[in-house]
């Protein structure tokens, strides 16, 4: 289907940013403002921007396009993705829509993925194509495919997600490549990290803060072993990939490698080939803390009692993370740190994925190749410039 032409007299394209104020979202709106490359941009998110603890650097391209809405509701679907009209009285559409939207926390009910992920990409995806949009690009996870140490591709197998979060997502990945004309290209993203992070890199770094403090000192260990696969992506390069992404589908039907794809559908990872044992070594080295690894009894112990475990560990460090908070007079209670641990992130399954193809295809190169401990330092340095870090 053609799409109409851009919005703007410069040719730069209109761009709506569903789930702006997420993680990955402000890094994008960020990108985008900073580089000056739509004609239009236009945040939602359901919460506001003065509650969204946004970085300094963040504020001016995530609070002046921005609109608050529920983007899973059909009513709301006119409101968010309404233009005015052109300087001539033409009507405008998007180009470029980011699904960046969904329900980010783990371990909810079934029911909470289903209203907040599966539905919000429905319906902004049935709009999108009823508007004739020139790409509608899907946030989605790596989490989808079943667990391996052998990096996964994009045909490999995806039943057995690793979580609820992932098996919604793929249900709406595969539900929207169903909508007639909707211009769709999914990226598959592995844990995504950098400057205010929370969730993955932020509870290891919360914990390990933990066991900096402990008198007399004690191992920090990690449950499975070093070789478990943790795949990882800098913030940055995600926003990169999506908005590389956005530029190759508005050109493009098919991929070259793969012409006779269902969908359009890419893994964007780093280089690194990130490892538990390559965190345990980048810890050791900041903290100045011992690592390792549990032995073979506590790993079994820890696959028949997974939830007593995380328990434990949970109970065992939370007091811990307050005092320490408190102590360093830390306000809004750190932000997004804590050392809490899910039990559906600490189960023994590898995330792996093989990048190869966004990278030949569309022509992608990770700047931050792999995680290194400058990496993590200039993660720390965030949390302290945001008096999140006790």
């Amino acid at each position: 289907m053609a799409a109409s032409a851009p919005a703007s007299a410069q040719g730069k394209p209109a761009v709506l940013i569903i789930g702006g104020l997420g993680y990955i979202g402000r890094f994008l709106a960020n990108y985008i403002h900073s580089n000056q490359l739509a004609s239009t941009l236009r945040l939602v998110d359901k919460q506001l921007p003065q509650l969204a603890s946004l970085a300094p650097e963040h504020q001016e391209a995530c609070s002046t396009n921005f609109l608050q809405a529920d983007a899973s509701r059909e009513q709301s679907q006119a409101r968010i993705f309404d233009l005015p009209a052109g300087p001539d009285g033409t009507k405008r559409e998007f180009d470029f829509v980011f699904n960046c939207g969904g329900e980010t926390r783990f371990s909810q009910d079934d029911e909470v993925y289903r209203l907040r992920s599966f539905q919000l990409s429905l319906a902004v995806g049935k709009e999108a194509a009823k508007r004739g949009v020139t790409a509608f690009i899907e946030v989605s996870t790596g989490q989808v495919y079943s667990g391996s140490k052998t990096p996964q591709k994009e045909g490999d197998k995806t039943s057995k997600p690793h979580t609820k979060q992932a098996k919604w997502k793929l249900q709406a990945e595969e539900e929207l490549a169903k909508i007639p004309g909707l211009r769709l290209c999914i990226l598959r993203l592995p844990n995504v990290y950098g400057p205010y992070t929370g969730r993955w890199l932020g509870t290891q770094l919360a914990l390990a803060r933990v066991y900096q403090s402990r008198e007399p000192k004690e191992t920090m260990k990690w449950l499975w072993g070093s070789e478990l696969r943790t795949n990882t992506l800098h913030v940055e390069d995600s926003a990169r990939a999506l908005w590389m992404a956005a530029e190759w589908r508005a050109k493009n039907d098919r991929i070259s490698s793969a012409p006779n794809a269902a969908s359009l559908v890419f893994n964007v990872v780093d280089r690194g080939a990130t490892s538990q044992g390559t965190m345990a070594a980048i810890f050791k080295s900041i903290f100045g803390i011992e690592t390792g690894f549990q032995n073979a009894l506590v790993n079994t112990f820890a696959r028949m009692n997974l939830e007593h475990v995380v328990d434990d560990v949970n109970d065992d460090t939370l007091d811990d993370w307050a005092d320490l908070q408190e102590a360093a007079g830390v306000r809004e209670n750190g932000g997004p740190l804590s050392p809490f641990m899910e039990k559906e992130l600490l189960k023994d399954t590898d995330l792996s994925m093989d990048g190869s193809r966004f990278e030949k295809e569309v022509g992608f190169r990770p700047v931050h190749e792999r995680i290194t401990k400058e990496e993590v330092e200039a993660v720390i340095e965030s949390y302290k410039r945001m008096q999140w870090w006790p």
